[in-house]
């Protein structure tokens, strides 16, 4: 089912976040007739979320925009177990004031995607150790226990894959399913939640929720996931050269996360523009048809939005100037020294060497391992780094001082 009837649904297909559902046709005729309370649950593993988890806020952004109520659970409960999904080890555990402590700085994340309040569309921030760390072990393995039988639960992906790969895992992340599950059944008894949405890999947990919910309460709830979102050459979103794409400015600049959306592949504008700003769809049909330099325009609009919404709309602006005063400096004003190459591909030692940073490439392969190289900021760590060639100068710079241009002709 592709035609929606609801802007819920419509929007969230027409912008690419629709994997599954549990049930099209029942959730799209009730988002047409009430507030439809919608939630997803965010572990306080860290001080803050990285860019892999943006596709997740920005879907409670979309619940909100068509008039409906995002509910974000922080796992003050549930991070104390860890999620064994995906994981072939269990996570380090973290202690009560540890997580409080990520939890509070993770909540300013959401304040500059969402509108909280006390309207029926309003957001609102539960942490769900509020119902699990009152539970009694006897009274929940009685009560809860029966719905879940281990046949099942060895089916999922999040344990069968690493018993498969002979990796141990606990009963404390056994047991991270159900406590998953619960919270769907709390929510919906405290908050008349519907609703939960999260990435593909959540299906069978969502499942398991609504289900608990049905059996035990008799309420009608639904699920919904996101695909998941790789890039155009198949690399796993948010992961870089230098690391995790961290949205808290404390842990990322506003300007190197501004490059990070510069430094989008061309397949993968039209799709991020989507996904990740709020430009209208028309538009963004416009700009994913540019063609070749022209394709760094829409760049510069996607980075410029991404970091508006993340940061703010001063610090977008003031990465964009950066950025184009560096290159403008490097390729016109020659405040940079500029190398240029007439090869496809050149190591990332000879950019080094024909820009005079290093005098040998024994001292670029130590800059390379102490981590003093990098290219449009991001630090290089592969002393074998081929640079491929691009439209674009490239920025390169070694240590905190020395930067310069490379550029193909």
């Amino acid at each position: 089912m592709t035609n929606f009837s609801s802007s819920l649904l419509k929007t969230l297909h027409d912008r690419g976040y629709v994997h599954q559902i549990t049930d099209e046709l029942g959730l799209d005729t009730l988002a047409q007739k009430e507030i439809i309370p919608g939630y997803i649950g965010f572990d306080a593993t860290a001080s803050s979320l990285h860019v892999g988890s943006l596709v997740q806020i920005m879907m409670l952004r979309r619940l909100q925009q068509c008039g409906h109520k995002p509910i974000v659970i922080m796992g003050g409960g549930t991070t104390k177990i860890g999620d064994p999904t995906g994981r072939d080890e269990s996570r380090k555990m973290l202690s009560d004031a540890e997580i409080d402590a990520n939890i509070a700085s993770i909540r300013k994340i959401f304040e500059k995607f969402l509108t909280f309040g006390d309207g029926p569309s309003d957001a609102i921030i539960i942490n769900n150790d509020d119902w699990l760390g009152k539970i009694e072990y006897l009274k929940f393995l009685r009560d809860i226990g029966p719905h879940f039988t281990i046949n099942r639960m060895l089916t999922f992906d999040s344990v069968r894959l690493r018993l498969e790969r002979e990796q141990p895992m606990t009963f404390l992340e056994f047991n991270y399913m159900i406590m998953q599950a619960y919270d769907f059944l709390e929510l919906s008894r405290l908050h008349d939640c519907k609703l939960q949405m999260g990435g593909s890999d959540q299906w069978g947990n969502i499942v398991n929720g609504m289900e608990l919910g049905r059996r035990i309460d008799g309420k009608s709830l639904y699920g919904l996931t996101t695909p998941l979102i790789t890039l155009a050459d198949g690399g796993k979103m948010g992961k870089t050269a230098s690391g995790a794409v961290w949205l808290n400015e404390d842990m990322l600049s506003s300007y190197d996360y501004w490059q990070f959306w510069r430094n989008t592949q061309d397949a993968d504008v039209g799709r991020f523009l989507r996904l990740f700003t709020d430009i209208d769809l028309a538009e963004i049909e416009r700009l994913e048809k540019l063609e070749g330099s022209d394709i760094n325009q829409a760049k510069i609009i996607l980075a410029n939005a991404a970091t508006e919404m993340a940061h703010s709309k001063e610090a977008a602006l003031s990465a964009e100037k950066t950025a184009a005063d560096t290159f403008e400096k490097g390729m016109g004003g020659g405040d940079l020294p500029e190398f240029s190459t007439a090869d496809d591909n050149i190591s990332m030692l000879d950019a080094l060497l024909g820009l005079g940073f290093i005098a040998s490439k024994g001292e670029g392969k130590r800059l390379i391992k102490g981590g003093g190289a990098k290219l449009n900021g991001e630090a290089i760590k592969d002393e074998m780094h081929m640079i491929a060639r691009s439209a674009d100068p490239i920025k390169v710079s070694a240590g905190k001082k020395k930067h310069g241009i490379l550029s193909f002709v």
